[in-house]
């Protein structure tokens, strides 16, 4: 009887001893390596030294967690999806675009839906949640909320009063030998005479191709009575179609008292007019003798991660990081940018800004930037024959539904 309770206690003091050795090899450092994670990082080239930041803050606050190696490139954000797109798994895993080029990196697997929808909706403005969704779903991550344009003009030569309205602009610009000017070879700008008058644009349900109401006959405004006041317009000694680094030109050397642009224009306008420099929505102009609110296209730059990602959870963490409430601020402060953040979009420095304060207000008579890539052209040929005064004399309800052929083509 006392040998086998003396076996069995040394066959208990041999398990016991076999398992602390398995305790102790779990233990060893080359089994607790920390993870290994490179991501790549897109943006603009004029962000590099702001993503740069945000990226180092985000390698301190996971400090430990793994080790990171981050890398940004400059990939133009227009351009994004052609490049992602040309070879997903050598792409960026983290990677800034307009908010436009969504529905086909959606469609093209290239993004993946947000695991924390919710969340990231309710500290979004709901415009660029919308933005940022196809349907009902989030597949990217709201960054900014700036991408449209609104009315620069000098206070010095027009009155609050005269900016509400087109005309009152034009009569005062031309009263001092200066201009208004507006881009009508850039079919984004031009979409302001037709958006709020009851005819449409839009992405038919195939997501490529376009439909187009622009060469309607009937109705109350008609697509010729918006060509007629384009060529009225045109007509006016006070106006004048510039891109927009002539529009910048024009504001230095004192030519111009008013034009349409965007943000991005916001401190080259305050350098040059100063205490005088003025922001506000866009005027009314005068269509089938009435005024009609001059509309615009609005639109977001996104945070997407590339489905294809060897960290995914590291980068879509990156992405939110970037996208935070911190660093929205941190870009307003920095680059100008207006946020997609609903808390920093109300705080008092968003509010005191004029240009941000005056897209806000152009919100209200905005529209999401929904077109295929056969409406650029069409609609730049058209407004380029409005600008120079229709110098053919081609019938405007031919030149319409040329316009409207070539919009809808497939």
């Amino acid at each position: 009887m006392k040998k086998r309770i003396y076996l069995l206690f040394l066959t208990v003091l041999c398990a016991a001893s076999f398992t602390g050795c398995n305790a102790s090899e779990k233990k060893s450092p080359a089994e607790t390596q920390t993870e290994q994670v490179s991501l790549t990082v897109w943006g603009a080239e004029e962000d590099a030294e702001l993503m740069n930041q945000i990226i180092q803050s985000f390698r301190d606050h996971y400090q430990g967690q793994a080790d990171f190696q981050i890398t940004f490139q400059a990939q133009g954000e227009s351009a994004c999806k052609d490049a992602l797109l040309g070879g997903l798994e050598e792409g960026a895993d983290v990677f800034t675009f307009a908010d436009d080029q969504l529905n086909a990196l959606a469609a093209a697997g290239a993004v993946d839906p947000i695991d924390n929808a919710d969340e990231i909706r309710s500290q979004s403005l709901t415009s660029a949640a919308e933005a940022a969704s196809v349907g009902n779903t989030l597949y990217a991550y709201p960054l900014t909320a700036d991408n449209g344009y609104f009315l620069y003009y000098n206070k010095q030569f027009i009155s609050e009063e005269q900016v509400k309205t087109l005309d009152g602009i034009l009569e005062a610009a031309a009263a001092g030998g200066r201009q208004f000017v507006m881009d009508w070879s850039s079919a984004w700008y031009v979409y302001s005479f037709f958006g709020n008058t009851g005819l449409e644009i839009g992405l038919n349900d195939n997501g490529i191709t376009n439909y187009c109401t622009w060469n309607q006959t009937e109705g109350d405004i008609r697509g010729i009575d918006v060509a007629q006041a384009m060529l009225r317009i045109a007509a006016n000694p006070g106006f004048a179609s510039r891109i927009d680094t002539e529009f910048v030109d024009g504001v230095r050397n004192g030519s111009v008292a008013a034009g349409i642009s965007g943000v991005w224009n916001a401190v080259a306008v305050e350098e040059a007019w100063g205490e005088h420099a003025g922001a506000a929505k866009l005027p009314t102009y005068t269509c089938a003798d009435r005024q009609i609110q001059m509309a615009s296209f609005s639109g977001c730059k996104l945070i997407g991660v590339n489905a294809y990602s060897k960290h995914p959870e590291w980068a879509a963490r990156l992405a939110e990081w970037i996208t935070n409430e911190e660093n929205q601020r941190l870009r307003f402060e920095l680059r100008g940018q207006g946020p997609a953040n609903i808390t920093v979009a109300a705080s008092a420095e968003i509010q005191q800004s004029p240009a941000i304060a005056a897209l806000l207000e152009q919100s209200e008579f905005s529209q999401l930037q929904r077109v295929g890539g056969k409406f650029w052209d069409p609609v730049s040929l058209f407004a380029g024959n409005m600008a120079a005064g229709n110098p053919t004399g081609q019938d405007l309800q031919e030149q319409l539904d040329q316009m409207t052929e070539g919009v809808c083509a497939r």
